[in-house]
């Protein structure tokens, strides 16, 4: 199969997710197109995830020409764009201009340079919009015939939290209608989709891998020195709690102070959060550490005791999936303490792999470090039981030959109604 991957941006590094879907098609032979409408990611370093490089992916990568910040210039380079590609029907693209038709990120300039790849080679047999947000720009460049293929679209959390917030609840309606198939990342963000008007034959839950080989399992016990490591990862936004956790590991120092809580991550809050670690006069147990590689992540977990994942609803409405980097702790055989969130207590067991306790509540989460710190003899059961529970539901091979089995079912099918009767079909095979 031939298949695009629409993204916002390429390569990110907290979305290995993405990247292990593509790594998984290429191993089974399919050839992967990455399509980033935006280009690199904003202040990109050239610091990429492994596999980035193992696989050559920035050649399967398709960019747009570079956007001028200057307005002018953007027009100008456009012009230049839509002049010099339309033997391969670069035309097509005035169309878009209709504000009453299409949205700001179809109306736009930017149309002239996201288009260009395609142009070249937009003939594909499937074409994945890996975030709904992504989906208004395929469905114009394929009803233009920019770009062909069946079109799928996995929901992942701000696309159908934050995004239909600030949208209203018809903002999907157009896919619901055009999209052929449709995938969330969990349950809870399905029935969402559903209850949207996406038909609920036409959407099934396909969550995010996870490379089990690369996390390997660990038994914890209370260290010999006493020193309890205590680790979060995550971007340091509104959504991933992390202010909770700080301010939970605050009490938890007031009557156990031998305690070390790692957080790993950058992102806009942090100098608000070096700004309540001072406050709280905790800095010599909290420390922020930054972006790392995910072989330094592993080597950082490989270490601690307890991981924490306190994602919260943001005041915009952004939510969580069950968390990637909480299935990589459970993976490595941590008990985790997360919250009552989002997709979340599809992935955490509460009281059998780890604890789930109120969103914004740092009391709670500083009871459970307690009774954790408390009863090491739990810690043993607890990781193995999360380890059981990655492997069942977010092994990467096994959503993998799920992804191909779904392609492949839509390959085969040439009408809706063969979609919805086969959509059966698509789960017991897989």
């Amino acid at each position: 199969m031939k298949i695009a991957f629409i993204v916002w941006r390429f390569p990110v590094l907290s979305e290995a997710f993405i990247l292990n879907q593509i790594t998984g098609l290429i191993d089974r032979g399919h050839e992967v197109h990455i399509h980033p409408v935006n280009g690199l990611p904003k202040n990109y370093t050239g610091k990429v995830h492994p596999v980035v490089e193992e696989y050559q992916l920035l050649e399967r990568t398709y960019y747009p020409p570079t956007l001028p910040e200057n307005l002018f210039l953007r027009f100008l380079k456009g012009l230049g764009l839509l002049v010099k590609n339309i033997n391969k029907g670069s035309l097509t693209t005035l169309q878009f201009f209709n504000p009453w038709k299409y949205g700001s990120e179809v109306a736009t300039l930017k149309t002239f340079y996201r288009t260009v790849s395609l142009l070249q080679d937009g003939d594909y047999d499937i074409i994945h919009c890996q975030f709904g947000t992504l989906a208004p720009i395929a469905l114009a460049y394929r009803d233009a015939g920019i770009i062909k293929g069946k079109l799928i679209t996995t929901f992942r959390g701000i696309d159908i939290s934050k995004y239909v917030q600030e949208n209203g609840i018809h903002v999907y309606d157009q896919l619901f209608q055009e999209g052929e198939f449709f995938l969330a990342n969990c349950e809870f963000f399905r029935n969402r989709a559903v209850n949207l008007g996406c038909e609920s034959e036409r959407i099934v839950v396909h969550g995010s891998g996870l490379d089990c080989r690369k996390f390997s399992f660990k038994p914890r016990y209370f260290p010999s020195d006493g020193k309890v490591k205590i680790a979060t990862t995550g971007r340091l936004v509104e959504k991933k709690g992390i202010e909770y956790g700080i301010r939970a590991v605050a009490k938890l120092a007031e009557t156990h102070p031998n305690i070390e809580y790692n957080i790993i991550g950058d992102g806009e809050l942090k100098e608000q959060f070096e700004k309540l670690i001072t406050e709280l006069n905790v800095g010599h147990i909290v420390k922020l550490l930054g972006w790392k590689q995910q072989k330094e992540i592993v080597e950082i977990l490989d270490n601690c005791h307890i991981f924490i994942a306190p994602s919260v609803t943001a005041a915009d409405g952004n939510q969580d999936a069950p968390v990637n980097t909480l299935k990589e702790a459970m993976a490595m055989g941590l008990p985790v303490i997360s919250t009552l969130h989002g997709g979340i207590p599809e992935l955490v067991e509460d009281g059998v792999s780890g604890f789930l306790v109120e969103e914004r509540n740092a009391d709670a989460i500083a009871l459970k470090l307690t009774y954790l710190i408390s009863h090491p003899e739990v810690w043993e059961k607890m990781g193995q039981a999360g380890r059981v529970r990655v492997e069942e539901k977010y092994d990467m091979n096994k959503l993998n030959d799920e992804l191909v089995s779904i392609y492949q079912q839509m390959l085969n099918t040439t009408s809706t109604q063969q979609v919805l009767a086969k959509k059966t079909k698509i789960l017991t095979r897989i």
